[in-house]
């Protein structure tokens, strides 16, 4: 199989490393001004992982042409710039496109596969390759559980069998709507969890974990999609990777902030959260714990104030 992976930062060098080693023929694409690719095509290493000699390195987003298989890792607020204004001129048929990435448009409320079908061919087909997961880990040999899914039965089953090894386990995903809100809603428990790594709380991540899969499950319910779904491997499954690995951007990223420490990657919860909000009021869902998130981050309101109320919220059953 003829794999383009657009995206050259940690996850996509990861998928370009594990598929070249399942026997694909796997190219690697990344802007000519991408720090991240210049890297590999000095040393073919970015300090993680090195690729081996046969995965091919392309600085021309040409290269997606003669694939079967386009897999986008990007930041998720980029995927509609690179859809409607680099690949949409290249008028491409036939093909799968894989998403690799967890997010949801703050401006639109959409979902990421609703961004790509809207600027391709109606002959493309959309899945999404989702779950837990971090580089340093497969990297080092440590295997995984994750999840395939789309709209279509044929293609998914086909991504499962051809991308399944040793390092990951694939599941049959069978849910989109679920599976996307899920992934993408995970990084903002992240964020939560690392305000309580910050703040010295971090016993309460039980209860973060339950109350916060409890949410999310509701808003996929809402929004006509299997609140299951949410104790998959695409939330739930994905929450040791998420609220207590030390890999974690969003973890990080929340701890960082409330101990007014600097950090520089990327936390895709910090704009999911946006777009949560977007979507609760859309659907009439009650988020607490994302409206808490969205208010330390984009409100500067206090965050010992925060979870205080957040604690003190009017007694109710559990379920």
């Amino acid at each position: 199989m003829k794999i383009t992976i657009i995206g050259c930062g940690r996850w996509g060098s990861l998928i370009t490393w594990y598929l070249d080693g399942l026997g694909h023929e796997v190219t690697l694409y990344g802007r000519e001004t991408s720090s991240h690719m210049q890297t590999f095509l000095r040393t073919r290493s970015n300090g993680l992982l090195t690729l081996p000699p046969s995965v091919r390195l392309s600085t021309t987003l040409d290269c997606v042409k003669d694939a079967d298989v386009i897999i986008i890792s990007i930041g998720s607020q980029g995927l509609r710039a690179l859809m409607e204004k680099e690949l949409a001129g290249l008028q491409l048929k036939n093909k799968i496109f894989v998403l690799c990435m967890k997010g949801i448009e703050i401006q639109t409320g959409k979902r990421l596969s609703e961004i790509v079908e809207e600027f391709t061919d109606s002959s493309n087909r959309v899945a999404v390759w989702l779950g837990p997961g971090h580089v340093q880990e497969f990297y080092a040999g440590i295997p995984n559980c994750m999840v395939i899914d789309s709209f279509d039965d044929v293609v998914k089953q086909q991504l499962v069998e051809e991308f399944s090894g040793d390092l990951i386990r694939f599941y049959y995903g069978q849910d989109m709507i679920g599976n996307e809100i899920g992934a993408a809603s995970k990084n903002v428990i992240g964020i939560a969890a690392g305000f309580l790594d910050g703040m010295r709380l971090t016993t309460l991540k039980g209860a973060l974990m339950s109350r916060g899969t409890r949410e999310i499950a509701r808003l996929i319910d809402a929004m006509g999609g299997n609140p299951v779904s949410a104790y998959g491997l695409c939330h739930l499954g994905d929450y040791e990777a998420t609220v207590f690995s030390p890999y974690s951007h969003n973890r990080r990223f929340g701890e960082c902030f409330i101990k007014q420490e600097k950090f520089d990657a990327l936390a895709e919860g910090y704009y999911t959260v946006a777009a949560l909000r977007t979507l609760a009021e859309r659907q009439g869902v009650e988020l607490p714990i994302c409206d808490t998130v969205y208010r330390i981050l984009y409100e500067n309101t206090d965050f010992q104030k925060e979870m205080d109320q957040l604690f003190r919220r009017s007694l109710k059953n559990e379920f």
